[in-house]
């Protein structure tokens, strides 16, 4: 059912200008030339493009996501802006389609929380990561745990803060996952979703 929300929610906005982010991790991840890079909910693909752009010819960047219309729209911009060092993928996060330690840099915008095992998903990011890959996630987490009146409710999970964890939650998924050097470059004041207080941060970790 949330996953169906999801799925139908943004093949909609797919055809929007509607801003689907809550940070800007790509602002912060500095790939290199020659990286392999992987968009966790890659959407329209606009930053697939720029991550393209910056690895180079000798880089590849894979988009990952579930909904079928933003599958659509981001292989389309590709298509449009003639980006061939890149390919979206439909997937789902707890089951990425990458081989192990093949990638060196994972970015999400808005996207984990929305995952029913995030613990899986983080297990994923680390087993395509390379030794020393890392990654750069904006996402939202509780500042308590959330209601299950709306942990539970397709619509409020799909709005990008029900599935929040606690921030205490969220730190302790990353270091169980073996995750390194967390750095939280910005992290924003509480802000009220229903009955919910939660906030959203960009962090990063190294493999």
């Amino acid at each position: 059912m949330i996953t169906e929300a999801i799925n139908q929610r943004y093949t909609q906005l797919s055809e929007t200008n509607c801003c689907l982010s809550c940070g800007g991790a790509v602002n912060h991840a500095k790939p290199q030339s020659g990286d392999v890079c992987v968009d966790l909910g890659s959407g329209r693909g606009n930053d697939v493009i720029r991550l393209a752009e910056d690895v180079g010819e000798k880089g590849f960047v894979y988009g990952i996501d579930i909904s079928e219309g933003m599958i659509d729209k981001a292989r389309a911009n590709l298509a449009k802006f003639d980006v061939e060092n890149a390919e979206i993928l439909l997937a789902e996060l707890e089951n990425l389609p990458l081989q192990n330690n093949s990638v060196n840099l994972v970015i999400s915008n808005c996207t984990i929380n929305h995952a029913a095992d995030k613990q899986a998903v983080w297990n994923e990011v680390y087993r395509i990561l390379k030794p020393n890959g890392r990654f750069v996630v904006s996402d939202i987490y509780a500042t308590s745990p959330i209601a299950d009146e709306y942990r539970n409710d397709p619509a409020a999970v799909s709005e990008c803060w029900a599935g929040a964890v606690t921030k205490d939650e969220y730190l302790t998924m990353l270091e169980k996952t073996g995750f390194k050097n967390l750095i939280i470059y910005e992290e924003s004041a509480p802000y009220k979703k229903e009955k919910a207080e939660v906030a959203s941060w960009t962090i990063s970790g190294k493999k």
